[in-house]
């Protein structure tokens, strides 16, 4: 079963990993960096392997079956 999640951004942009980290998806930043470096997450359908990507609203992050999509 999917799950998708809301999440507004206080600040913008806000780096990959940390949106990982606070949304629970990853247990610190180091398991989200690593999950990046993995390739096990994908950005508006595309595979990311950039830790410090700027996220924006209007961006989709996916992982596993957990789709973040960010707004303002």
């Amino acid at each position: 079963m999917s799950e998708t999640i809301s999440v507004e951004l206080t600040t913008s942009p806000v780096e990959l990993h940390k949106i990982l980290k606070f949304e629970g998806v990853a247990a610190s930043g180091a398991e989200a960096k690593l999950m990046i470096e993995q390739g096990l997450v994908e950005v508006n359908g595309e595979q990311e392997t950039r830790k410090r990507r700027k996220i924006v609203a209007g961006d989709e992050i996916v992982v596993d079956d957990i789709t973040l999509v960010i707004m303002d």
